[in-house]
């Protein structure tokens, strides 16, 4: 049993302590003495301070002890220890434990365990003895065909089932419950859908059952493209949200070609044949003298007179 009162000898042995961590750890980095501590039957440890910046809170102890009946003291092991405010690492955590989605690079490997919850053997074919030897299941005096294990492994390799482990029931609904949380019904973006991905058009069904609840996102537009969706999730993108309407076309032009037009001008003074319109008005004149008489030669003035 551990004696609770630090053998004398030893406790009082504070200078052969410190002569031996200022050896082990040099002289700038050993402080005071901060005490004693019993730790058997005549063994004593010795604590010092630890003056090292990075190891605040930490202390340096000097274990010494001594033989029964004698009186010259040896030393035991000198260690660095943790105080009650020293600052620690963090509690080690296996590599399995550490590992993060995203975190795997090129090139390197993610080893499963034998006993992962996530898998369970699959049918692989190897442990069926062939049909007609020892063992196979085969009843006596029946007429019927027993297909070959490589005919009976082709078709397994097409259900899936030629692997050596597959997914368990844990494995399937903790894919479920991980891919259900970032694109399932209880996001952002599906509370704000107009609908849901069970009716959009660019959702592709997938196999096997997981295909009730989760299909793949083929909109180039959505945050989830190329993704498993839950059917319940939804987004902005969905194929019946928001149709389009057709662009109105307009009415072709209809030129009257089978009555006859009277010529428009297309400049004020201008006939329609290029013409000059005056020239037109005073018959064609083109002297310029307009409608006036051969005897109107005067002016209104003189026309007065001579009819007086």
């Amino acid at each position: 049993m551990r004696s609770r009162t630090p053998d004398r000898l030893c406790a009082e042995a504070v200078d052969v302590a410190r002569t031996v961590t200022l050896e082990a750890a040099g002289p700038q980095s050993v402080g005071e003495h901060l005490g004693v501590a019993a730790e058997g039957d005549r063994v004593v440890t010795h604590f010092f301070a630890c003056t090292e910046p990075a190891y605040r809170g930490w202390r340096w102890a000097t274990t010494l002890t001594r033989a029964s009946r004698a009186k010259n003291v040896t030393i035991d092991e000198t260690v660095l220890l943790p105080g009650s405010d020293a600052v620690l690492a963090p509690e080690w955590v296996p590599w399995s434990e550490r590992l993060r989605p995203g975190d795997m690079g090129p090139g390197d490997l993610l080893p499963t365990e034998a006993d992962d919850l996530r898998l369970e053997p699959g049918w692989t074919g190897d442990d069926e003895p062939p049909a007609g030897e020892p063992g196979a299941d085969v009843e006596d005096g029946a007429d019927m065909v027993v297909p070959s294990v490589a005919t009976i492994g082709s078709i397994a390799g097409q259900l899936g089932m030629g692997r050596p482990r597959v997914l368990s029931r844990y494995g399937l609904h903790a894919a479920a419950d991980r891919w259900d949380e970032q694109f399932g019904p209880k996001t952002p973006m599906a509370q704000a859908a107009p609908a849901n991905c069970v009716s959009c058009g660019f959702l592709v069904p997938i196999a096997g059952s997981l295909s009730q609840a989760f299909g793949l996102c083929a909109n180039e537009f959505s945050p989830a493209d190329g993704r498993l969706v839950s059917l319940g999730y939804g987004c902005g993108g969905h194929s019946e949200a928001a149709v389009m309407p057709r662009p109105p076309q307009p009415a072709p032009m209809v030129l009257d070609e089978l009555h006859d037009t009277d010529p428009l001008s297309l400049h004020p003074g201008q006939a329609a044949d290029g013409t000059d319109g005056a020239a037109a008005a005073d018959g064609g004149d083109p002297s310029g003298d307009g409608g006036a008489g051969s005897g109107d030669t005067g002016t209104p003035g003189e026309a007065g007179q001579d009819r007086s």
